[in-house]
């Protein structure tokens, strides 16, 4: 039978539910087991396609070209699993999905209701979907990690409140369990550790028919004794049940964290699991993981050129990508997020100081990124940092919009077209170097773009397919409305900036890389959604050893890494040197 766990959150949102759901999943599935996971968002839309990463931080594409909320970023990385549009339920779909049905007279002139129609939807979709497998093979997985979002007691969630009190008897209790995340807050100079807020949270989800069998308290420092008894006493669990899940130096130290408080063994009780092998020993590389990043010592500045730097969700996956790479080469990362804006001359007018930190930041940078995007606000300041970096041979990464600005940037500096320019900013230029794709609807906002994973040929030799270990094509996932204007390509490689990747047909201009520079490549996928904590993305990674001044001596080895900056294997002998294509995750 499946087995199934509901994580819940209390108290507020944004507590941590995705990083604990992440690790659930990452000690089972360390145990020998087949995991999945499912994100249940409430709002009402379709997806998260067309949302700002102001709303809800970045928009996670997956193979299939599901635009879908960044939890599902985590459960990939955590358990290197390859996930459909599917396993992000929202309100939307769900509604959507019954409303079809009752156009199609599939409820036979029934009043259409909220119990029992849309709850037996939600049902049938978990169990449907939980049942795909995402290992890359045909075996389907036998724990669905399913979280919930928002904070129980919202309006929006009460449908599926009540569909997975409903959901415990269809499946069975030795088949579901129910982790509740809460905050225990530490107010005051005191900083005493309160439980009240847990105990009304635990009251109201038991209120909704939900019984808690973990529940796992974030907290700043870790749960005294006393506060752990007292939850246990008033929330009618035993003690083993109160998981602390106190800050942590990196999220990389959670699944050590709730293993270590018997997290494991508890599953194995409850839902009967068969453990063929002890986490411990096969989490052996997330602790060692865990352990550099705290031992790091010399760092290494990336500057983040991009137009949502207020708010670091917007960039989730690059960020991960970046350290990713930075943790594989023995280095601490520093990140330098500029707005864009501010490098532009009207900031110079109009705020001068803002213009000159931010112009600060980015020569003292020791490589720069600009990352996708959309609109024009800002296109003219990731410009200037493109142009800084090319003429200071700094390293330099452009994804999707990076690297068609950087087109841009060169068309106007190199080959002398003032006003070359993507017809997204200016669809009067005389030189529209970047072009809408055939296809794109502009009147459909929603899923109209070049979306999902896409097959990339590598046309010469380069770094980049020297860092994708000296394979013939990748397979990449992409998320855009513009492409590089394939006329023109000729222009560009007689100077000296050469189109290296493109797609299947010869069309679509998929990576460019600039001679005689130390790393200068631009990407029109976007490889930090594939990257992995032990699997780095293989253009970051390659930003990153340009930025350490590694990347000459990384490609005169054959593209290998020194033993000191290897990871053990998981009986914990020292593993020999590793090439590159054991450090990406496959994409051929």
């Amino acid at each position: 039978m499946m087995k199934y766990i509901l994580v819940t959150g209390g108290v507020i949102s944004g507590i941590g539910k995705g990083i604990i759901a992440s690790s659930v999943g990452t000690i089972l599935k360390a145990c020998g087991l087949r995991v999945t996971a499912i994100k249940i968002d409430p709002y009402i839309n379709i997806d998260a396609g067309t949302f700002s990463p102001y709303e809800h931080g970045e928009v996670f594409v997956l193979d299939d070209g599901g635009e879908v909320d960044l939890d599902l970023g985590n459960y990939e990385r955590f358990l290197d699993i390859r996930l459909t549009k599917d396993n992000n339920l929202t309100t939307g779909k769900i509604y959507q999905s019954v409303i079809n049905k009752e156009r199609k007279g599939d409820y036979l002139g029934k009043t259409v209701q909220v119990v029992p129609h849309i709850t037996d939807a939600i049902q049938d979709w978990v169990m449907k979907q939980a049942r795909i497998p995402v290992d890359g093979d045909s075996v389907e997985p036998q724990v669905c990690v399913i979280e919930l979002g928002g904070t129980v007691g919202d309006i929006e969630s009460m449908p599926f409140i009540e569909a997975f009190r409903q959901f415990q008897f269809k499946v069975k209790k030795e088949n579901f369990c129910n982790i509740h995340v809460s905050l225990v807050p530490q107010p005051g100079t005191t900083g005493e550790q309160k439980t009240k807020p847990t105990q009304n949270s635990v009251r109201e989800l038991r209120g909704l028919g939900l019984s808690p069998d973990l529940i796992m308290c974030r907290c700043v420092t870790p749960l005294e004794t006393a506060v752990k008894e007292k939850i246990s006493m008033f929330c009618h669990v035993e003690p083993t049940q109160v998981i602390c899940v106190h800050d942590v130096s990196t999220v990389y130290r959670v699944p050590l964290l709730l293993e270590n408080q018997g997290v494991v063994s508890y599953f194995c009780q409850r839902l009967n699991l068969p453990v063929e092998v002890r986490a411990k020993r096969m989490l052996s590389k997330w602790k060692e993981m865990s352990d550099r990043s705290d031992r790091l010592l010399e760092c290494v500045s990336i500057a983040l050129v991009g137009k949502y730097t207020k708010l670091s969700d917007a960039y989730t996956s690059v960020i991960k990508a970046l350290e990713h790479s930075a943790l594989a080469i023995n280095h601490k990362l520093e990140v330098k997020y500029i707005d864009s804006a501010d490098l532009e001359d009207n900031t110079l007018m109009e705020e001068p100081v803002k213009y000159h930190e931010a112009w600060q930041k980015l020569c003292r940078a020791q490589g720069v990124l600009v990352p996708g995007g959309f609109g024009v606000r800002g296109t003219e300041g990731k410009m200037q940092a493109i142009k800084w970096a090319r003429k200071q041979n700094k390293p330099f990464l452009g994804v999707c919009l990076g690297m068609q600005l950087a087109v841009c940037e060169f068309a106007r500096e190199v080959l002398s077209w003032p006003d070359a320019n993507s017809t997204e900013f200016n669809p009067e230029s005389k030189h529209p170097v970047v072009i809408e794709m055939p296809e794109h609807n502009p009147e459909q906002m929603g899923g109209t773009m070049r979306l999902g994973k896409r097959r990339t040929i590598f046309k010469s030799n380069s770094i980049v397919r020297k860092l994708y270990g000296d394979v013939e094509y990748i397979e990449e996932r992409h998320r855009h409305r513009f492409e590089v204007n394939p006329e023109l390509k000729h222009h560009f490689e007689q100077k000296g900036l050469h189109f290296v990747g493109q797609d299947v047909e010869g069309e679509r201009m998929e990576i460019i890389e600039l001679e005689d520079h130390c790393y200068f490549v631009g990407v029109q996928f976007h490889p930090e959604f594939t990257s992995r904590p032990i699997k780095p993305s293989p253009p970051y990674f390659g930003l990153l050893l340009a930025a350490a001044g590694k990347l000459p001596g990384f490609l005169a080895k054959g593209c290998r890494l020194s033993p000191r900056d290897t990871y053990s294997d998981n009986s914990g002998s020292s593993s020999p040197d590793i090439d590159i294509s054991e450090l990406k995750f496959p994409m051929a």
